[in-house]
């Protein structure tokens, strides 16, 4: 018997577990195809803070996901065990331990035959989950959907932080660079050339810009016949969208993707060989009533309906 979400006529919605879609907790991942994973930090970010409850607020929007997707007809819970696994246990006061522990976590994780989907958090988490993976998988290619191109040298004269994850990954070859895309950067930049170093490195790089009042469809079906089998990391930076629909984040840019948008990307990726997917940036304090934590609750969900094994009625 595969674990269910625990429904609303079994249990009201804002009572019962506080998991991830009320899902049953597991100790580890022993057992399971799929799990979902809590990362609470906050200290590598560089503006507003916050996203250390970016989790626990995920969680609690999850409250009314149910388990069928009704559009792609996805049937995770029937087809793939799933539990929420709880949060890595992270050092408040030091984020160069907290990026090791992230690492040992996962390393943990990955000895079973299991995808994590992780909730952060600052997007400097995903530089060790990658550490991790690369172990597992060697380097993976990357679907990268932000507003930031995360490629800083450094920052205050830091070499990790939620600003230089990809610049690292690509040094420690954690990632293959001519199978990395790019969505959604846009803003303003230090230097006209900002986006131009990953593109020299092979990078993909697709700007805001380029799918204004665009369907993201054609460009993910063309991702998805690029990467083929290979091993591929989806990281979704919550400020990808438009602050319109995701105002709870640190480092907002407007002009952004559109929910339906990022529906689309991730539904492009039914079909690839996801190892891991992480969604990150949501900072509950600057958004009271929990639209964007409730937007990142659903997209871990079509993240989860797009995992290798999923079956879909017809």
């Amino acid at each position: 018997m595969k674990n269910q979400p625990l429904g609303g006529n079994d249990m009201p919605r804002f009572a019962g577990p506080g998991t991830m879609m009320r899902l049953p907790s597991a100790d580890n991942a022993a057992g399971l195809n799929a799990c979902f994973v809590g990362v609470p930090m906050d200290i590598g970010a560089s503006n507003r803070p916050g996203t250390r409850f970016g989790p626990k607020q995920i969680r609690a929007e999850s409250v009314m996901l149910r388990p069928y997707n009704m559009w792609t007809k996805a049937a995770p819970f029937d087809s793939i065990q799933v539990a929420d696994i709880g949060d890595v246990p992270i050092n408040t006061f030091d984020l160069k331990d907290s990026v090791k522990r992230i690492t040992g976590f996962y390393d943990d994780v990955l000895t079973h035959d299991v995808i994590p989907l992780s909730l952060g958090g600052d997007h400097t988490m995903t530089l060790p989950i990658l550490r991790s993976m690369a172990k597992k998988h060697g380097p993976v290619g990357l679907i990268h959907v932000d507003a930031h191109a995360d490629i800083n040298e450094h920052m205050f004269g830091e070499e990790i932080a939620h600003g230089t994850p990809f610049r690292r990954a690509w040094e420690e070859k954690l990632i293959n660079p001519e199978r990395t895309y790019q969505i959604g950067l846009r803003g303003t930049g230090y230097t006209a050339e900002d986006f131009d170093w990953a593109r020299d490195k092979g990078f993909s790089v697709t700007q805001a810009e380029e799918l204004w009042h665009r369907s993201a469809a054609p460009l993910m079906a063309k991702i998805k016949a690029a990467l083929g089998d290979d091993p591929v990391y989806l990281s979704f930076d919550i400020d990808a969208l438009d602050p319109a629909f995701a105002p709870g984040t640190g480092t907002q840019e407007i002009g952004g993707l559109t929910t339906i948008q990022a529906l689309e990307i991730i539904r492009g990726c039914r079909g690839l060989n996801i190892v891991g997917c992480d969604l990150v940036e949501v900072s509950p304090p600057y958004d009271p009533q929990g639209s964007t934590a409730l937007v990142a609750a659903n997209l871990l969900f079509e993240m989860l309906c797009v995992l290798p094994g999923v079956a879909y009625r017809s």
